[in-house]
């Protein structure tokens, strides 16, 4: 896969130890960002940052060994339909350009479409009941008659049955990852993610290299982005330590928009708490999700206004 110079010295920053991934996201995105990171001289005051300035000043600027490696990263590449998007191109999905703790950059499969603006995460436990089952099916089913795009990420029980009902509704659905796009996980799903990701109905998205197999900080991590992807987040079913209700969180930090079904509310203290406390909203039907969705144009004004923002204060 051919790099620019920007997307190279980018990934090459993501291969320095004590270089923060979130924080170079955000320095990318200020005019001449990369090549001042690599100088060790970021804008922001932040603890990442000063922990970048220690990590960066002894390599004076020459990127060339990292930029080897990272490219040997991206070289690993098994899909032929799989491409890169850095958080310095214009595809990157500005939805996840709003929030402060985006990625640097995603390897996706199949493709993201204005449509998919408008997009709901649906989310919930992997040891789902069958009416938790029924539940993430109907509500995938009845987003994407709407025009909604699925959100979720892959996994068992909630995840699964969002994805398929979407897909077999016709619908547009995004699979957010845990692990590098040449993994299958969990294996079960091999099929289920190739349909997404090669049938022209949605994509495959991970943000993290290639070859990278799960662990206990990635998944949290793609919580985060598919918050950011999404612009709000529906929980299906999910106790107080799942990484649903930890989406929910996320969310709600990131100014998106939390839905919480009924049945769930009526289950779990850390539901009410969300509702009556926390600016969650607890929603009867799908009409009322579909109608709180901001369109794809407003989405596009809201970066437009954020990148005018970065170079004011740059």
């Amino acid at each position: 896969m051919r790099l620019t110079e920007q997307q190279l010295r980018l990934l090459a920053l993501c291969k320095v130890k004590g270089v923060a991934w979130y924080l170079i996201a955000r320095e990318a995105q200020r005019p001449g960002g990369v090549d001042r990171l690599w100088n060790a001289s970021p804008l922001e005051s932040s603890a990442d940052a000063a922990k970048a300035v220690e990590a960066l000043t002894p390599i004076g600027g020459a990127f060339e060994d990292y930029a080897a490696q990272a490219q040997a990263e991206v070289d690993k590449l098994r899909h032929d339909d799989a491409r890169l998007i850095t958080v310095l191109d214009d595809d990157f999905p500005p939805t996840l350009r709003l929030i402060p703790n985006a990625p640097p950059f995603l390897f996706v499969r199949g493709a993201m479409t204005d449509a998919d603006l408008r997009s709901v995460a649906v989310v919930g436990t992997r040891k789902a009941s069958d009416t938790g089952i029924a539940r993430s099916a109907r509500m995938a089913r009845e987003l994407v008659d709407r025009g909604v795009t699925v959100v979720s990420g892959l996994a068992r029980g909630i995840d699964t049955a969002a994805h398929t009902a979407a897909l077999n509704a016709g619908g547009r659905t995004i699979a957010v990852i845990g692990t590098g796009i040449n993994r299958y996980y969990p294996a079960e799903n091999r099929e289920l993610t190739d349909r997404i990701a090669t049938g022209g109905c949605g994509a495959v998205v991970s943000q993290f290299w290639p070859d990278a197999t799960g662990a206990t900080w990635t998944f949290p991590r793609r919580n985060v982005t598919m918050s950011g992807i999404a612009q709000g987040t529906v929980v299906i079913e999910a106790s107080s330590t799942s990484g649903a209700k930890m989406q929910a969180r996320l969310a709600l930090e990131h100014g998106k928009k939390v839905f919480l079904i009924r049945s769930l509310t009526e289950q779990q203290e850390w539901a009410r708490t969300y509702v009556a406390k926390r600016g969650a909203m607890l929603v009867e039907d799908v009409a009322a999700i579909a109608d709180a969705l901001a369109p794809p144009e407003r989405i596009h004004a809201a970066d437009s206004i954020r990148e005018q923002l970065v170079m004011d204060f740059a």
